[in-house]
């Protein structure tokens, strides 16, 4: 119910990880190097496969899709919590918030369906080689891509809006280091139920479809696997499937722990601790795809060749 005689929010106050002072350095440092190697890592993934024409493959254009969403997905959330780090006032304007919310929610939805494309695309060259240059052409692929940026973009957009619908009148200090769902449910004093129910009909449905869409690509990769006469091309082929089987188990545990609870005081408390999990994320995927790939290596090895003739 709104309450009357209130006093619209202009502004939140993020109170971040922790309140204790002697931290806040420590986890300046901590979170500035995890995101100056997400950074560097995503931005070398993209480069590397734009510059090297052996990459120019639908995997590697699926990866350089993943990298910028991992770069993109960092950067909404981590220098704003880098400053907070060092600034007493830990303050967020309601638009910067509401942007903030808007891009971490279509970002995340982005990612599930390009993981999704991606398991597609290992189905086909695994299950049906024989059809794999027909049916993944350059207009195919872009599809793949396009479709899950318009698609998470759109339930961002409709998930702020409805976020926008309710008024926040009372506290305004946000117990977490982002505009996240539940922290904001909390403050508002306005009814939640719409917004609640579209935030776990949202979070639920887009969880279990493209995870169940990969599990299903991935039950006949299996089967085409265990079918191979020779164990050594058994290994090849499952080994080309691991870097991705890594960055989907990563995303999806942490993404299930954050969002599948209903949001109190308890659950933002808990959700702060798993939420640091979204940083691990973006910065490991290019070491998971860079070190057990061999492609990415060689042409890695290329480019440091390259430099020191240079030289």
């Amino acid at each position: 119910m709104l309450k009357k005689n209130y006093t619209a929010v202009t502004e939140f106050i993020l109170l971040g990880l922790t309140d204790r002072a002697e931290l806040q350095p420590v986890l300046f440092v901590v979170f500035l190097v995890i995101y100056l190697i997400t950074v560097i890592g995503n931005v070398s993934m993209i480069l590397l496969i734009r510059s090297d024409s052996r990459l120019h493959t639908p995997m590697y254009f699926f990866l350089s899709h993943l990298s910028f969403l991992d770069l993109y997905y960092a950067t909404n959330i981590t220098p704003q919590m880098l400053v907070n780090f060092l600034s007493k006032r830990k303050t967020i304007s309601i638009s910067g918030c509401f942007i903030q919310f808007h891009f971490f929610i279509a970002l995340v939805i982005t990612e599930y369906y390009l993981l999704t494309a991606m398991a597609f695309d290992h189905y086909m060259a695994i299950y049906k080689p024989l059809l794999f240059g027909s049916k993944m052409s350059r207009c195919v692929c872009i599809s793949l891509v396009a479709l899950p940026y318009i698609y998470g973009f759109a339930n961002g957009l409709l998930q702020t809006i409805l976020m926008l619908c309710l008024s926040f009148c009372g506290p305004n200090e946000i117990n977490h280091f982002y505009c996240a769902d539940p922290p904001l449910l909390v403050l508002a004093c306005s009814d939640t139920y719409v917004k609640e129910t579209a935030m776990f009909v949202v979070a639920g449905s887009n969880l279990t479809c493209s995870l169940t869409m990969i599990l299903i690509s991935y039950i006949f990769i299996f089967t085409a696997i265990l079918s191979m006469c020779s164990a050594d091309g058994r290994h090849k082929t499952f080994s080309t499937c691991g870097s991705h089987l890594m960055a989907v188990t990563l995303f999806y545990s942490t993404l299930f722990c954050m969002n599948l609870r209903p949001p109190s005081e308890t659950s933002v408390e808990q959700g702060k601790i798993v939420a640091c999990y979204i940083f691990v994320s973006p910065m490991l995927n290019p070491l998971i795809y860079s070190l057990r790939n061999k492609d990415v290596k060689e042409a890695i090895r290329k480019v440091v060749q390259k430099k020191l003739f240079d030289k």
